[in-house]
């Protein structure tokens, strides 16, 4: 059958079924996909060099004329070498290509070729090894380089590319209406999908890099946009604003700070709307959230209603439940605790207390979402770091009421402008002020010369009967992070810190096995916990005083921020040592901002300027569909103009109905999810 952009891969010319697959594995099931497959490089063969000029042991780009292919030579193990003697008219160059006879054979004497490889020799005789090659009759000299996987080349990649895009102009397509394009000064979508292949200039890709980012930020607007506009079907759990949350927030044995009031009088305006309420409570670490979320709790159960809490970890999940109940209890708000590791009697009876109502609030991991969970009035679903949860399991804890009010929370502090973006479907309530009396913790940035100073500061903390915490990440990208962790304890327990109690806590672990550990530190039993940034979000441990982060330079600002937050908890003056001999002016300039302040958002900021989104995440699946050309940090001026075009196209056309946005609708569907956005 002959192929349309939408067909299966494999019926594209060139590619059949065994290269179908290897594209599958690329998440590439069609030649429309194919074409998305944006290049990660280009290599320019404009700038190709002499022979004699070749820079040795570099990568260079010649212009070479094949005259002699030399029979292939099989060694021992099976590999063939195979080469070719070639010039650029004035010097001879040895061109060697290591088992890959194919590549080679389609090499012929008498052509001329642009080739970029590293040139290795001597001024007499030089060869240049398994080079990327294309004709010297290639108009296009700017070539794409992507992301393969095994049995893909990238002339392969770039045959079948050059195809799909042939039939993309056959059957042509434009996703943003002409008044759109010539409003935010866009080119056409099949230019830019074929420059960002085959770009004919520097000022090509980049047009076609703008289109295709502002498509990209657009269509995330816009199914932010629509997420948030179906969450706002009315709900059955509109809660009745005569009843006060006074008495609660009286009888706390504190004050709550003005950013807590202001967001506990956001959320229960919210409560009390026909639809539900979709927010999120961001603050730092230790900004008081959890108080926040009981007063929510509180005029939910005074409502005569359910709330559900859920947590990553079991540990966090027994965390939240102790604080809760400590708010909620001596107001008759009855709390329960359900988990995955509980005894199925123990279970078995909190399901019935769910389901009849005598629990008000239930505190959980992924269990309370199971499907033998019932629950008779759930109003209230709150999810605690929500970036550790997938979409899915955050609808399922929403469906097990009648659309109820969902209340998010963060202490990854994000700065605003990326949190209208990642949290576009929610509304934001932030809490930037810290509860009085909280001890700030004294941060400083120190060299590996004084070591031995700062474990002395440790030994003295633990003397006074208080923990520590040392963050230890891999010495070397080749390191399994068990071995680094494992030998770097191993040489604090017979140098630094010996005679001191100390345990590991790492990614290998299992979670009962972190959780058990966790105990363990909070519970005293444990004077150092050596570990790496499994810690990150995690327990209150009030007791541990002191955080040393070893090679300091390998985190961002905020994971730095989030790391220091483990301590100052409770009472006691605590401390932060970074400790690092990067000597840069980037890691000097990041050490300094975590020195001087200790405001998440203004340390968010910096590092969104410093270090761009990708980084800023880290690994956290923070919940956004992927993003493959636009760069959020260094794309703000475009951001804004995707959002307000996003606005100006919904404000029309709120479910993108009409005929000239059925295809933008499409692209939206796909890279969201379609039950999100249907």
């Amino acid at each position: 059958m002959p192929a349309n952009l939408f067909s299966e891969i494999e019926y594209l010319k060139g590619v059949g079924k065994a290269r179908g697959e290897k594209y599958r594995k690329l998440g590439i099931n069609s030649p429309y996909e194919l074409i998305y497959h944006i290049p990660r490089a280009y290599l320019d063969f404009r700038t190709h060099v002499p022979v004699a000029q070749a820079v040795l042991n570099e990568y260079n780009v010649l212009k070479l004329t094949v005259f002699r292919k030399l029979p292939p030579q099989r060694i021992r193990g099976g590999l063939v070498i195979c080469k070719a003697a070639a010039s650029d008219g004035i010097n001879d160059i040895l061109i060697v290509v290591y088992n890959n006879v194919y590549y080679f054979q389609a090499l012929k004497e008498g052509g001329t070729y642009y080739m970029y490889g590293k040139v290795t020799g001597n001024f007499l005789r030089k060869e240049i090894s398994s080079p990327v090659y294309i004709s010297a009759e290639q108009t296009v000299l700017i070539q794409p380089v992507y992301h393969l996987t095994q049995g893909l080349s990238v002339n392969m990649v770039r045959n079948n590319m050059r195809q799909a895009l042939d039939l993309m102009h056959k059957e042509p397509f434009e996703t943003l209406p002409g008044d759109i394009l010539r409003r935010y000064e866009l080119c056409p979508l099949m230019d830019a999908l074929e420059n960002i292949h085959f770009p004919s200039s520097d000022m090509a890709a980049e047009t076609a890099r703008r289109r295709l980012a502002f498509d990209e930020l657009l269509k995330l607007q816009l199914g932010m946009s629509m997420m948030k506009t179906r969450s706002r079907r009315t709900t059955a759990c509109k809660m009745d604003p005569s009843v006060s949350a006074v008495p609660f927030i009286e009888g706390l044995p504190f004050e709550l700070t003005g950013d807590q009031e202001k967001a506990v009088s956001e959320i229960i305006s919210d409560l009390c709307k026909d639809v539900p309420m979709n927010r999120l409570l961001q603050g730092d670490v230790g900004s008081g959230k959890t108080a926040v979320a009981a007063a929510a709790c509180y005029f939910t159960a005074k409502n005569g209603a359910q709330a559900a809490l859920m947590a990553p970890t079991e540990i966090l999940a027994a965390q939240h439940y102790r604080t809760l109940s400590g708010f909620l209890e001596p107001f008759g708000v009855r709390v329960c605790l359900l988990t995955g590791s509980l005894t199925a009697k123990k279970k078995a009876a909190l399901r019935e207390q769910i389901a009849s109502g005598e629990a008000d609030v239930i505190v959980g991991t992924h269990a309370i979402i199971q499907k033998d969970v019932e629950y008779r009035r759930l109003a209230l679903v709150i999810t605690d770091e929500q970036h550790r949860f997938g979409v899915a399991q955050r609808a399922a804890l929403a469906e097990k009421g009648d659309s109820p009010h969902k209340l998010v929370m963060s202490a990854t502090p994000i700065p605003r402008t990326l949190a209208l973006i990642i949290y576009g479907d929610l509304d934001i309530s932030a809490i930037t002020q810290l509860p009085a009396g909280r001890k700030p913790i004294k941060t400083y940035a120190v060299t590996g010369k004084l070591r031995s100073r700062a474990f002395g500061f440790v030994r003295e903390r633990i003397a006074e009967g208080r923990q520590a915490y040392v963050v230890c990440p891999m010495i070397e990208e080749s390191e399994s992070e068990l071995f680094a962790v494992k030998t770097y304890a191993e040489n604090a327990a017979s140098g630094d810190l010996k005679g001191c109690t100390m345990a590991l806590l790492h990614g290998k672990m299992s979670a009962a096995e972190k959780d058990r550990t966790m105990k363990r530190f909070r519970d005293g039993e444990i004077q150092v916990l050596i570990c790496t940034t499994v810690v990150e979000v995690g327990v209150d441990v009030p007791n541990a005083a002191v955080m040393v982060i070893e090679n300091a330079e390998r985190f961002g600002l905020s994971q730095l921020h989030q790391l220091r937050g483990r301590v100052g908890r409770g009472e006691y003056e605590s401390s932060c040592i970074l400790i690092t001999d990067n000597t840069s002016e980037d890691c000097v300039k990041r050490m300094k901002i975590m020195s001087s302040t200790a405001d998440g958002f203004k340390i968010s900021e910096e590092d969104l300027k410093m270090r761009g989104p990708g980084d800023f995440f880290g690994s956290a699946q923070h919940g956004l569909p992927p993003l493959k050309i636009a760069d959020i940090a260094c794309n703000m001026e475009l951001m804004t103009k995707a959002q307000n075009c996003a606005r100006e196209l919904l404000s029309a056309d709120p479910e993108l109905k009409r005929p000239e946005n059925a295809a933008l609708k499409m692209d939206v569907m796909r890279l969201f999810n379609k039950d999100i956005i249907g």
